[in-house]
């Protein structure tokens, strides 16, 4: 019989830096007598990001919420803004907190992602842009939706959050759409602790980006709009400058790990493992298994609930929809008979432990622990 973890084995563990790297660049922190306001650190990071993630144009920011809620200013957006309820509520209350109405479009069933076919139906006189996301770090089908946007006029805003270091077709992720998202949470296969980035496609838009995330303050004393405090500090720069170093070894290892979870629960009957897209160079950011309850014989709460009993944290990425939330549901958008593939999808997805420190032997217990709760 099998014994449940010792202690709780959690969805991921941060990538940390090395103590002794790290406490180098405190030294060197600590003798500027600069914390915060645009230091050397953060000046680093965002040179260091913008080769990494091949764009011209970056600017780093506290965290991704404020990053998206800035990167609406930005473009300009007002009315209502097509995106999709299968995502973390962040991509939702972003367009809410600027005045926005998210209007929700359904999702395919493979991808997660939205439903490219879908997207025309929805738009209105009172649309002003495309906010897709791109779901687990799977890019959404980016060609089709930039065809809508220029035969409608809208911008193209993509919630980058999982997508760190992709690529597609060898392009970075970031050269889609107007501006990208990506989160530096400390859940993220990179991170800052806290912390996020846009990517631009021209200077202006990151010299607004600048000045709102520092109160609309440019030139040190012209305050131009209305700004908030988005920045992010030195001693969180200086941990994604040295974390940069690991990220590529990082998805490496999840992707090993990624790798095993699939093969072990591949004649799992009613177990269903995402798979990799040709051309397109994944970063593993998370496992997500699909639990049919016809073939598996629990649903998802079931066997979520008995993962628990055996000390497995696993979390059920998306539940609710953002459509499903108090604040949006009576949304027209929102109504199940317009969103039935995203209904479906978030009563059966799951994603289980994974992060590139993680053991193999944990991973092939997790997966012992799955066929024997099947059998009873």
């Amino acid at each position: 019989m099998l014994e449940p973890f010792a202690k709780p084995l959690y969805i991921t563990q941060p990538l940390l830096p090395d103590m002794d790297e790290m406490n180098e660049m405190l030294k060197v922190i600590w003798a500027s007598k600069q914390l915060s306001n645009n230091g050397n650190m953060v000046k680093q990071l965002e040179k260091d990001l913008s080769a990494y993630l091949n764009t011209d144009f970056l600017s780093v920011f506290s965290n991704g919420t404020v990053a998206l809620q800035l990167a609406c200013k930005v473009l300009r957006l007002s009315g209502e803004v097509i995106t999709t309820p299968f995502t973390f509520a962040a991509t939702a209350h972003s367009l809410a907190w600027n005045n926005i109405k998210p209007v929700f479009c359904d999702i395919e069933e493979d991808s997660f992602n939205m439903n490219t076919d879908r997207i025309e139906s929805l738009i209105t006189q009172n649309t002003t842009a495309i906010m897709p996301v791109h779901v687990f770090g799977y890019p959404c089908n980016v060609e089709k939706i930039q065809q809508i946007a220029d035969k409608y006029g809208l911008k193209v805003l993509y919630d980058a959050a999982h997508a760190f270091g992709v690529k597609v077709n060898g392009k970075s992720i970031a050269d889609f759409g107007d501006i990208s998202m990506f989160s530096f949470h400390a859940t993220k296969i990179y991170h800052t602790i806290e912390g996020g980035a846009l990517t631009f496609k021209d200077p202006y838009q990151k010299e607004r980006a600048d000045s709102l995330r520092n109160f609309g303050i440019r030139n040190g004393e012209n305050v131009m709009e209305p700004g908030t405090n988005g920045k992010l500090n030195e001693i969180q720069a200086a941990v994604g400058i040295l974390l940069l170093k690991q990220v590529e070894s990082e998805i490496e290892s999840r992707k090993e790990i990624t790798n095993l979870y699939r093969q072990l629960l591949k004649e799992v009957p009613g177990i269903i493992t995402s798979k990799d897209i040709d051309g397109v160079d994944h970063n593993y950011s998370y496992f997500v298994i699909r639990v049919d309850k016809a073939g598996y014989g629990l649903s998802r709460d079931e066997l979520y609930d008995k993962l628990l009993e055996y000390n497995v944290i696993a979390r059920k990425y998306f539940y609710p929809l953002c459509s499903n939330f108090q604040c949006y549901k009576d949304f027209p958008s929102s109504q199940k008979e317009n969103l039935p593939i995203a209904n479906k999808i978030s009563d059966m997805v799951l994603s289980l432990p994974l992060h590139g420190r993680m053991q193999k032997n944990d991973v092939e217990k997790i997966c012992a622990i799955i066929k024997a709760i099947q059998k009873g």
